[in-house]
């Protein structure tokens, strides 16, 4: 087997070892199986190597003077251009405990000195064939996801577009008094919002999971709030739902994203209206705390059990409560809550009880208003 990747060059080893003897003689040994090899003496200029071109595999020695390999791994690890190379260890020490701090460190083997060529060879051979496999995964889950992501993006068009003249259409079979056209022309509606639902909360999902380019800046969070009601006033007047607001001073401005807020009170308050019964009220309410500044989305439904709250907050998952006005629900809205929540450094807080109601609480540091 030749040392060449996919693209046919050769394989690129860094050999970082402060005895130049030793890259020499590894040089040599791995220069002879196709390998192309690159050498450092020591931990700056290896890393200095590793960001004018990235390796395919790191042979790193632990003990060196100035920086030494476990802090060498551990620079490479947070980077996210080189956090997946595979770093093996290579030292004269065979002590347990460096082993140990090798691995936790980062590194993916531990070979120790004088090289037996055959080992060292089959173990280089072994990690760079793990690398292009996890490589290989990697970029078929990333051309999943895009192309997934175009299909849904046109899907979500192409549905917004039908879901606007199904509504047209149920309402004139409403105004003409066709029971027939009426009952077709509501579940081309019902099941249009279904498909529209989905393909939106999916979309935002794989933002999530992503990890969306979250930019922290000051956000008037009775504005975000005000406006997440407003969107809502209708859908909760057709349920017979009273939909309250309590807001604080309008300068209450928080650190956050202001599309990941927006994502996050869409789908609570969409979620206390899509569970609550008629009659019921749901309550959006600003105000400031001791620690910043907190909102609360609170409801009168059905509450969430102790089986419910272990599960609530994973993709897909159906829990004991479901829509009391046949709303279409995917099963994404509370993962990806807790993910823009995380994403923005902010706290969520949940108080419910089975058969009382749910409060679901956001508390963000605040922040100095943008100059006007």
């Amino acid at each position: 087997m030749s040392g060449l990747v996919q693209s046919g060059r050769p394989e690129r080893i860094l050999v970082i070892d402060d005895q130049a003897a030793n890259i020499t003689v590894l040089s040599t040994m791995l220069g002879q199986q196709g390998f192309e090899i690159a050498g450092a003496t020591d931990g700056e200029e290896a890393l200095r190597l590793l960001a004018a071109r990235c390796p395919d595999l790191v042979l790193l020695d632990v003990l060196m003077p100035g920086i030494d390999g476990f802090e060498v791994c551990r620079r490479i690890r947070e980077h996210p251009e080189t956090k997946h190379i595979p770093i093996i260890f290579l030292s004269s020490a065979d002590d347990k405990d460096f082993v140990v701090r090798a691995l936790g460190a980062g590194g993916v083997d531990y070979v120790t000195k004088p090289f037996h060529k055959a080992e060292l060879v089959s173990r280089v051979r072994t990690h760079l064939a793990l690398k292009a496999a996890r490589d290989s995964l990697r970029q078929l889950a990333e051309d999943k996801d895009e192309l997934l992501g175009i299909l849904a993006h046109d899907l979500k068009s192409h549905l917004g577009g039908m879901q606007m003249s199904a509504q047209v259409l149920h309402k004139r079979a409403v105004t003409l008094g066709e029971p027939r056209l009426e009952l077709m022309s509501g579940n081309i509606l019902h099941a249009t919002n279904q498909m529209f639902s989905f393909v939106k909360e999916f979309l935002a999902n794989s933002s999530a999971e992503r990890g969306m380019e979250i930019k922290l800046e000051p956000v008037a969070l009775h504005e975000v709030a005000a406006e997440g009601v407003r969107h809502y006033a209708e859908a909760a007047q057709r349920k017979e739902i009273m939909l309250h607001f309590e807001g604080a001073e309008e300068n209450l401005f928080v650190a956050a994203d202001r599309a990941a807020l927006d994502q996050v009170l869409d789908n609570l308050i969409s979620n206390a209206i899509k569970f609550s019964p008629a009659g019921r009220n749901v309550w959006v309410t600003v105000a400031a705390n001791a620690e910043g500044a907190e909102c609360r989305v609170q409801d009168e439904g059905p509450g969430f059990t102790e089986e419910d709250k272990a599960l609530m907050y994973g993709r897909y998952r159906r829990l004991s409560a479901v829509p009391t006005g046949n709303e279409p629900s995917t099963g994404l809205g509370l993962s990806i809550v807790k993910k823009l929540m995380e994403a923005m450094g902010a706290q969520l807080r949940l108080e419910s009880t089975p058969g009382q109601g749910t409060t679901f609480l956001l508390r963000f540091p605040t922040a100095v208003p943008p100059p006007s």
